[in-house]
């Protein structure tokens, strides 16, 4: 009996989640509230304060399952075929606001930033996104200094360094900046990164 009540339980709360990623790309975290992700998940109010604490824990979770959802969607990144320089140009390409889907990402993630800033309780779901994607790009790197293709010694600072390009260019291009529309955003970003792994290359035969 209680192991029939917990599977139900968390499939409840599975449809709870679910809900609140869907009023997230709806809405955006302003759409996401705790009445109208109940009556999405077909379920009382009460039910998901029972579930979730808090509306701050509920957009927390929303936001880093949102992530991971969209994550999964770009596995051609990581899996895909060709060359450990291939796959990590379509990664860095696919994190930057092209239009569709990516711009939508990133204009969750610029209010998740704000809503952070003033609001302690989301911090962590900025970190958990942050994380997701160094190790993202932390793992593409290593796979191309396993293949023999990166002299990169640290993989993990490099990683560091292409997620800061990406949010110093891609909110650039997000905002409709006329000197650093989202293609140039692209180009520039691989040359940065073009420019670091040659770097690396020459620290290693010194």
């Amino acid at each position: 009996m209680a192991r029939a009540q917990n599977v139900r339980g968390a499939a409840t709360r599975g449809r709870i989640l679910d809900a609140a990623v869907g009023c997230l790309a709806e809405g955006g975290l302003e759409g996401l509230r705790v009445a109208r992700v109940a009556e999405s998940a077909g379920v009382s109010t009460g039910l998901v304060h029972y579930h979730f604490e808090s509306r701050e824990e509920l957009i927390a979770e929303a936001v880093q399952a949102s992530f991971q959802i969209a994550g999964d969607v770009r596995t051609t990144a990581k899996y895909g075929g060709g060359t450990a320089l291939e796959r990590l140009r379509r990664k860095v390409e696919e994190s930057l606001p092209l239009p569709g889907r990516r711009e939508r990402e990133w204009e969750l993630w610029v209010e998740l930033w704000l809503r952070a800033v003033r609001e302690p309780p989301l911090r962590e779901a900025a970190w958990a996104v942050y994380r997701q994607l160094h190790r993202s790009l932390e793992g593409l790197l290593a796979d191309g200094v396993e293949a023999g293709e990166f002299a990169v010694d640290d993989p993990a600072d490099l990683a560091d360094e292409v997620m800061a390009l990406i949010d110093g260019y891609g909110l650039r291009a997000l905002i409709g900046d006329p000197d650093m529309p989202v293609e140039r955003a692209r180009d520039r970003l691989w040359n940065a990164l073009t420019v670091a792994l040659e770097r690396a290359e020459r620290s290693s035969t010194l």
